[in-house]
């Protein structure tokens, strides 16, 4: 399906150490990672993981309490609006 419409998607490598020593060999090979744009999505996943962290750590994303997809939403993104409200000292002082 990528491959048709000419996107290539940037999975992380999979190159830990097992406990054994081995080093694991990834499925994502030097065709996806040799590119800039493969560097700049890793650091923009690790970002977007930090704020799913935060919210499921700190605010109400862990278990829901509503039903229905709009208020769903909408705790989303209160948890969002409030993320941003604990990050805008660091970004001032910055």
């Amino acid at each position: 399906m990528s491959q048709s419409i000419g996107v290539t998607p940037h999975l992380t490598q999979n190159r830990a150490v097992t406990r054994t020593g081995k080093t694991r060999s990834s499925a994502i090979d030097q065709r996806t990672t040799r590119h800039p744009g493969y560097g700049m999505s890793q650091s923009r996943r690790a970002m977007v993981e930090c704020i799913f962290g935060w919210g499921k750590q700190h605010g109400t994303m862990r278990k829901t309490k509503h039903r229905g997809i709009a208020r769903v939403a909408a705790n989303f993104l209160l948890n969002l609006v409030a993320y941003n409200l604990i990050r805008i000292p660091k970004l001032v002082a910055a």
